[in-house]
């Protein structure tokens, strides 16, 4: 090897120096153009980092709305809504491992395999449980995993519990109104929620409120009609009377018979809307408001106020029952007591289904469908109340004359407690009829006159004899107080035939010389030893009513041992 041409290669290799120079020139003009690229993105137009910073931290969360308060007419809480705490999760920044998941599990009181579908979904919000009481909800904030977050929400509370269930109904979730007065003044209640930004950390903790973009408006407070000491009164009874009655069911209504506010109102099964797991629909269904059953001897006080009001008959004309039975069109009414020749006020007093067919027969279809119209029955009652049923009012074209006769002692027609109870605020208000109010009202609303003051009058003094011995209700007698009302009993239709179960029930006011109150009683498929209006319905009235009148401290009409014994009820039936 020729070791002497060695430092002529080196010479060869060398870089010329301009290359250097190039290339420090243009490692300066890349220098160059980042430092302007950072300065335009920095300072000039940031958009771009602002967006990918606001990415990774920043957050726009709604800020709930308080829902308003509901109470009852002397400021009592039925519904307020109390903060709790929800935990979610953004599952793309959760960092959780497995003895972190079984903690985190058992704190929520969730199924670990559940816990993990929930954190392995591709969203960038999940809720993993709401709405934890305090102490579940510091548990979980313990565990500090990092994408887990508690988010303050409100939870619906109902101090009453099953007493005001039906009547209050319940929200959902979140916090909206789905049953009951609940969903029927959501608009009002819930108001609307907010929102605002903020600034997480890589825990998902909130480290910053940014700017509030929306400030959420709070749900306005609702003062109901009801009366919680005479709403707990009413539930305590018909309570009982379906449970001593081994009834299917009950329902009983108070109203103001002046305004027509409802004072009270109560179904007997019911749930408790705190806690609904386990309550079926059937359960959770308002039965006042929402079933209809026919209505049975109730309807004979406004048979005798449309034969009164077309001047057909009077208080004290007589009407030939005969022996009990009337046979029209090849279908027999009868009557379980006959009587033969009644006045119309025995008629009324002893529920005789012949006279008041026979008083029903004297009119035209037109006009006694138009009286029961002018009464309110076959619509709503105005109340207001989701799901309230219209009840069953068929036109007179189609009357055939044995059901204008059965109509007129409640067979063929159908009604809710309700618009029963409303009904008789004709004879309590001297023929006026007053709209229905769930909410409390200031100024009393005009009635809308259907009888005349004499008419009205004449068929008050014929339901006080009903509740005085001889009459089908002596046990609806109150100490110190006259009381005006009607019994019914009517058989159940089923699959198109009336069938041996009953529908047993009671309407009546006091105090009768100026009615204060009315209350309505229902009890469905009583299967005790009794099944009439006057044994099983009108001692829930009696009950109601005394402690209703007494709590409100209306003043007596009647001396106090006008409460006289009847040797034996009479028994009504249709």
């Amino acid at each position: 090897m020729n070791y002497a041409t060695l430092p002529q290669t080196s010479a060869q290799l060398a870089l010329p120096a301009w290359r250097s120079r190039v290339l420090f020139v243009l490692l300066l003009l890349v220098m160059l153009a980042l430092f302007a690229r950072a300065v335009y993105l920095q300072g000039i137009n940031n958009d771009f980092l602002q967006q990918k910073g606001d990415a990774r931290y920043a957050r726009v969360i709604e800020v709930p709305a308080h829902r308003g308060m509901i109470t009852d007419r002397n400021g009592e809480p039925l519904a307020i809504s109390t903060p709790v705490e929800s935990v979610w999760a953004s599952p793309a920044e959760v960092e959780i491992d497995l003895r972190q998941l079984m903690n985190l599990a058992r704190a929520l009181d969730m199924k670990p395999e559940a816990l993990r579908d929930k954190l392995q979904a591709r969203r960038e919000f999940v809720y993993l449980k709401r709405q934890l009481p305090p102490e579940q909800a510091r548990k979980v904030a313990a565990l500090n995993i990092p994408g887990v977050s508690l988010q303050r929400e409100y939870k619906r509370y109902y101090p009453a519990g099953e007493v005001t269930s039906h009547l209050l109904g319940f929200t959902d979730v979140d916090d909206n109104g789905r049953e009951g007065i609940e969903l029927a003044l959501q608009d009002k209640l819930g108001g609307k929620p907010g929102s605002q930004r903020v600034i997480k950390d890589r825990r998902g903790q909130i480290i910053e409120d940014v700017a509030s973009l929306r400030a959420p408006k709070e749900g306005g407070d609702v003062a109901l009609s009801i009366d919680s000491k005479l709403q707990f009164l009413a539930f305590r009874e018909i309570k009982q009377a379906v449970i001593d009655n081994k009834a299917k069911s009950g329902s009983i209504v108070v109203l103001d018979a002046r305004s027509g506010e409802v004072l009270a109102l109560a179904n007997w099964p019911t749930y408790n809307p705190n806690n609904r797991k386990g309550a079926t629909l059937s359960v959770m269904r308002n039965r006042a408001v929402t079933d209809l059953f026919e209505p049975g001897s109730t309807m004979k006080a406004f048979a005798a106020a449309a034969v009164l009001e077309e001047g057909k008959y009077k208080p004290d004309t007589r009407i030939d029952t005969g022996d009990g039975r009337m046979t029209i069109n090849g279908r027999t009414i009868h009557d379980t007591h006959p009587d033969g020749v009644m006045t119309v006020s025995q008629v009324i007093q002893k529920s005789s289904n012949v006279g008041a067919a026979k008083m029903a027969l004297s009119l035209t279809p037109q006009t006694f469908w138009g009286h029961l119209s002018d009464s309110g029955f076959g619509m709503r009652t105005g109340s207001g109340f989701p799901g309230e049923a219209s009840g069953i009012l068929r036109d007179f074209k189609t009357w055939r004359p044995i059901e204008q006769a059965t109509m007129s002692y409640g067979n063929g027609i159908s009604v809710n407690l309700l618009q029963l109870a409303r009904a008789y605020t004709v004879f309590a208000n001297d023929g006026e009829l007053r709209s229905i109010s769930m909410l409390r009202q200031v100024e009393r609303a005009a009635g809308e006159p259907v009888y005349s003051i004499r008419t009205a009058r004449a068929v008050r003094d014929m339901l006080e004899l009903v509740v005085k011995p001889g009459g089908t209700a002596p046990l609806a007698q109150i100490r110190g107080y006259r009381v005006a009302g009607k019994t019914g009993t009517a058989h159940k239709l089923q699959n198109g035939r009336y069938v041996d179960e009953y529908v047993a029930s009671f309407v009546g006011m006091a105090p009768a010389s100026d009615p204060r109150l009315i209350v309505a009683v229902m009890v469905d498929e009583p299967s005790g030893a009794q099944y009439y209006g006057g044994l099983v319905a009108a001692p829930v009235f009696q009950s109601v009513m005394s402690a209703s009148l007494r709590a409100l401290d209306v003043p007596y009409d009647a001396p106090l041992n006008n409460v006289l014994q009847s040797a034996q009820l009479v028994e009504e039936e249709t």
